[in-house]
């Protein structure tokens, strides 16, 4: 059994929320230490064979996808409510493209844990180990899920991220 260092379940509640409305800001890191961060609007937290997970769902077209496949970890950030403008700009430009967190000002923290880092505004941050993964089966999404979400065919990869820690550095609300 894996026992997370700090309780996630503390801080479900606020990341889901955020989750809808602005999003989180999930951060990845080339094996060369490069760091790059996307906003994400879906995804899970629960528990899975005894370990805490955080589930991110990431289209191979994007950046993110082939950092993740590098080095096989994230981080979950939640930002604060006035944070809704990095959120927005981070899900609309490429990291290929683009440094957002010298743009956006965010400042990174290296993790305890995983060799993608953390960013400091925000209050919840989570470490995350992938230690599955799996692409979305097309043959078996609803086809309004299919029309509405991946008209190109574009389908997320799912990677179950065991939670190794959580960081709280700011009173949460």
């Amino acid at each position: 059994m894996s026992k997370v260092e700090v309780s996630f379940v503390k801080y479900v509640g606020k990341t889901l929320e955020l989750m809808q409305d602005p999003g989180l800001l999930l951060v990845s890191t080339s094996k060369d230490g490069k760091p790059n961060v996307m906003t994400i609007g879906w995804g899970f937290i629960g528990v899975i064979w005894y370990k805490p997970v955080f589930v991110v769902a990431v289209r191979p077209s994007r950046y993110t996808y082939k950092l993740i496949e590098e080095t096989g970890d994230f981080t979950v950030n939640v930002p604060t409510e006035d944070m809704s403008d990095i959120v927005e700009y981070c899900g609309t430009v490429s990291g290929r493209d683009h440094d957002k967190f010298k743009e956006k000002n965010l400042k990174v923290v290296p993790s305890k844990y995983v060799k993608s880092p953390i960013i400091e505004q925000c209050p919840i941050n989570y470490e995350c180990k992938v230690i599955y993964k799996t692409d979305l089966d097309s043959s078996k999404v609803p086809k309004e899920v299919v029309s509405s979400f991946y008209p190109e065919g574009d389908y997320h990869t799912l990677y179950f991220g065991e939670i190794l820690t959580v960081h709280a550095n700011k009173t949460i609300t």
